[in-house]
């Protein structure tokens, strides 16, 4: 089924799959007031969207942190209520930017249940290639903090030279601007007792990385805003 927008939506059963929880986890949040309401259609058949599958990712994301149920209610019910799975999407990196980096080796099966959704050959070949993956003894060995966003890659129309080339590109830039907010940074707290630095950049690491994201954000919009209204070729 689809909205009059032409946007897709999920059934309850599905949501949980594309999500990997349990249908009862998901009524569950629904009650607690985590999710909003699914959208009722013919026979009163509750419809999601990617809204409700990115807050559910990042309701993951926070328990993933060690977060309460009570503190995830907390924090959910400090965001706007009608953010888009983008901007959802962004308080997720921001979230998972707090923790350390963590790989773990898996079996194929629990791959699958930590993607929400099934791995084909050719599905863990492009994780492998893309370097979420590496073979391991049993298993792969998975970076977490990337197998959400390289299963999310899975769907983008890239070939994965054109996948490996951006992520190239990306983490140039992204260690030369740590590179330089460092410095920058250092020469603030140079003379200050070493607990102030700590506790300076515990405060800071979110709010820079939310800074980046959201400067990020703006700028790729404006890029791609320009490059889609440039005139075609055929057209001049």
């Amino acid at each position: 089924m689809t909205t009059d927008t032409g946007e897709p939506t999920l059934t309850i059963d599905e949501l949980a799959a594309r999500a990997g929880v349990t249908v009862r986890t998901v009524r569950f949040y629904g009650t607690k007031g985590l999710l909003p309401p699914p959208v009722l259609g013919p026979r009163r058949v509750g419809h999601y969207g990617r809204e409700h599958l990115a807050r559910l990712a990042l309701i993951e994301e926070l328990q993933h942190q060690g977060m309460t149920l009570a503190g995830i209610e907390r924090y959910l019910h400090r965001l706007p209520p009608d953010l888009s799975a983008r901007d959802l999407a962004v308080h997720r990196a921001v979230v998972a930017s707090w923790a350390p980096d963590a790989v773990e080796t898996v079996t194929r099966e629990e791959l699958q249940r930590r993607a929400g959704r099934p791995l084909g050959d050719e599905d863990v070949e492009r994780l492998v290639a893309m370097g979420v993956l590496r073979p391991a003894d049993g298993g792969y060995e998975a970076d977490l903090g990337l197998l959400r966003l390289g299963v999310g890659l899975l769907d983008v129309p890239l070939s994965p030279e054109a996948i490996f080339a951006a992520r190239t590109v990306l983490v140039e830039h992204a260690r030369a601007a740590a590179r330089d907010l460092s410095q920058l940074f250092r020469g603030e707290v140079a003379e200050r007792d070493a607990r102030d630095v700590r506790s300076l950049s515990a405060h800071m690491h979110p709010l820079v990385v939310q800074a980046l994201l959201t400067a990020f954000q703006r700028s790729l919009k404006e890029e791609l805003g320009e490059w889609l209204t440039e005139p075609s070729e055929e057209s001049r």
